[in-house]
Formats: C-alpha cells, structure tokens, sequence
C-alpha cells in the first residue's frame, strides 16, 4: 500500500478548515438570489402528497438536487419564492435611493418613501462604554435583546438595537389598513412575517446609508433575538436577510421553527390550522388538516435559509402548546444542510425544560455566550449545541427525513 507523504497528510488535515474559509459568515446583501426567477408553484390539486419533510436539497419540481454549496443560493432563493406564495406574501426590495437615514442622538430615523407616500421607522440605540464600532443585537418585541438576558450582551461591549414592530404593522393586523399598506397597497395580504422582516431591513439600510463612522455599528456582527411570536420573527428576519451574522430564536413555537408536518402529528399545539393567520397570508388556510402534506416545503427549510450564516434555536418542553418535538425534529433536520456544506458549528438547538416561558435558564447561558462569542466577536467558542430535554431523548427525528445522508 503506497503510504501518504506528511505533505499529503496535513493537507487532508487542512482542507475542511480550507473549505470553511470560503463559505461566508455573512453578506453584505440583503437577498444574494433575487435575480433568480421563480419556480412553478404548483396547485393544491396538483401538489404532490409528501408525508416526510421534504429535502432541502432537492431543486423544486425537479429531482436535481444541491451537491455543492455554490448552488445552494440558488436553492435558498426556490424555498423564499415558495414560503412567500404559500405562506407570507412578498417581502419587497425597498431601492436605496427610496430611503433616507439619518441619527437624532442614539435613535436612527428612517424615511422610506413609495408611490408618493413617506413610513418612518425608528430605532433607538444602546452603546456600551468605548469608541466602537460595535457589534450589536436587534431585539423583537420591544427590548434591545429580544427576552435574552441583557447581562450577556452588557458584559460583552455589545450594543442593543430595539423598535417597534408596530410602526409598520401591528401585532394583530387589520388587514389592509396598516401602515406598511400606504406604501404597498398590492400587498394587502401579506402577513405579519413578511412585513416585519422588510422593517428589520430597511433597518439594516439606515445603518449602512448613515455609515459606521457615525452609527458606531459594525454592520458584519449584527445578530436578531426574539421569543415566542417575537422569536418567529427573529427567525424571519435572519432568513430573509443575508446581512445578519447570528439569528437566536427562543422558543417561536408553531408558525416559527417547527414543521407544520410534524406538528400536525401532535396534540394541543400550534397547527398550520389553528395559528394566528394575521400573521400568515389567509389563504394559507387551505392547508390545513390533512393537506398540510401538500406544501412543497416545510418550516425546517425556513430555518435552513439562514446557511450559511449561524442560527441558534432554544426550546422549552414545559409549554405544550411550543410542540418542542416538532421543533427538536425541525431543527435537526434543518442542521443538515449546514452539516453538508460543512459547517454545522454555526447551526445549534438546546430544549431545555424547568424554566418560565421565554426566561433563559442558566443552563442555557453556556450555549447562548458561545455563539455570541464566535459569531459576534470573533472568539473561538464550542458552538456544537445540540441538547435536547430527556423528555425527547426517545423521539425518532430520522424517520421524518429519508433523504438525510
């Protein structure tokens, strides 16, 4: 047998670190696939049943499928067309010469202005001690950490981004008379979660127009949190927008992380059929009960759009109404498409019970800083998180993926 020179050796060593390299942490884009033409969206008649969740890799209406990561933008912009059509309605692309931006102290004002009429979007800065530029958190929900602790972030010299959701749409939308409608008037029946990530980004805009030397904001750190409904739209949020480095959703329950599939498996949980559809577009109704097994993607597919860019999911098996064994089967099918390409250190989940609804034990500190840590500010950090309460140890995730390799 002809041995390998040490030569060879450290190089097969070497190459996963090499491949690693090349695959982005972040973009400095809000969509990379925008230009790519959607697919067909096939009818509820002519739909296929798949009773599995349907492989992320797999091209739509075709039986090609994804070998590397380069084809994996075009893939990832197929799942947003289709959860777009199906589930939330268009998320536009604002131009940048529709918006300008500017600062007032510590708040960012953000004018964005289509067909003649002008919403303004706010968000209000904490800065840690020090010149900057810093990298920061975007809460949902109100506060600037989302329902994380703001311990981790202050002790860390990061700086804490919090708005008002309600600025362009409110919790519970009175279709076609919010104030994203006065700019959009066609998409009167987008749902909330289409809504609010065009906010979070339009955000993101206002950050780069005013600029670093201003903000002190360093716009290749920028991570979103949130929990419950607010931690579907952090989730939302990192998967419709490629300038977010690290995505933390904190128990978004049903519409957020967990597959529709699996969840209508279950019992008292949140179904696609018994969801809050101001969130979702109405039509999405038609999916319910036994059709759910006819959309052509599944929610592990939304929680894959954040790849190669780092997500971490926290769950709570206390709260039945969570449906933690969908989430815990949606995220570790979502974790193989980072585990492909290489890179599953960037995707982790951790349910953990014994705690209130959207307060962080501090069990889950550990896995919480260590993204953080790595994905904010550079450091080396074990982000291999995969722990699930023992009251889900006996689920068998694999059977809901066949195509896993």
């Amino acid at each position: 047998m002809k041995r390998l020179s040490l030569f060879t050796l450290a190089l097969a060593v070497a190459m996963p670190n090499f491949a690693k390299k090349e695959i982005p942490l972040v973009y400095d884009v809000e969509f990379t696939g925008a230009e790519y033409e959607a697919p067909y969206f096939p009818t509820l008649e002519e739909a296929p049943v798949i009773k599995t969740l349907p492989n992320p890799f797999e091209f739509s209406n075709s039986t090609k499928q994804v070998k590397k990561f380069k084809q994996w933008e075009k893939r990832r912009a197929e799942i947003i067309r289709e959860l777009e059509h199906y589930e939330l309605g268009l998320k536009p692309m604002t131009p940048r010469e529709n918006i300008q931006a500017k600062m007032d102290g510590n708040k960012l004002i953000v004018d964005v202005t289509v067909n003649g009429n002008t919403l303004t979007i706010t968000a209000n800065i904490k800065y840690p001690e020090g010149d900057g530029p810093f990298p920061a958190i975007i809460g949902m929900g109100g506060g600037g950490t989302g329902s994380l602790p703001a311990q981790i972030f202050n002790e860390r010299n990061i700086a804490q981004i919090s708005w008002q959701f309600g600025q362009v749409m409110s919790h519970t939308q009175k279709r076609g008379n919010e104030p994203f409608n006065k700019l959009y008037p066609e998409l009167v029946e987008n749902g909330s979660y289409s809504v609010w990530p065009w906010a979070l980004s339009r955000i993101i805009d206002g950050l780069e127009i005013v600029g670093t030397d201003v903000t002190k904001i360093d716009l290749k750190h920028l991570a979103v949190s949130g929990c419950s409904y607010a931690g579907k739209m952090a989730l939302y949020c990192g998967a419709f927008d490629e300038r977010i480095a690290l995505t933390i959703a904190q128990e978004p329950g049903g519409g957020g992380v967990d597959a529709w599939r699996v969840s209508e498996t279950l019992g008292h949980v949140e179904t696609l059929g018994n969801t809050n559809f101001s969130w979702f577009m109405e039509s999405l109704r038609e999916y319910a009960g036994e059709n759910t097994a006819r959309l052509p993607m599944d929610h592990h597919e939304l929680a894959a759009l954040i790849c190669p860019r780092a997500l971490l999911v926290l769950g709570n098996p206390d709260y039945e109404w969570l449906a933690e064994e969908s989430n815990y089967v949606s995220s570790a099918a979502a974790r193989e498409v980072w585990k492909k390409f290489g890179i599953e250190d960037r995707m982790g989940y951790s349910i953990q019970g014994g705690h209130g609804h959207c307060a962080l034990p501090k069990s889950q500190y550990p896995e919480v800083e260590a993204f953080v840590d790595k994905f904010l500010l550079g450091k080396e950090a074990n982000t291999i998180v995969t722990h699930v309460d023992e009251t889900l140890k006996d689920v068998d995730y694999k059977k809901w993926m066949p195509w896993a390799e």
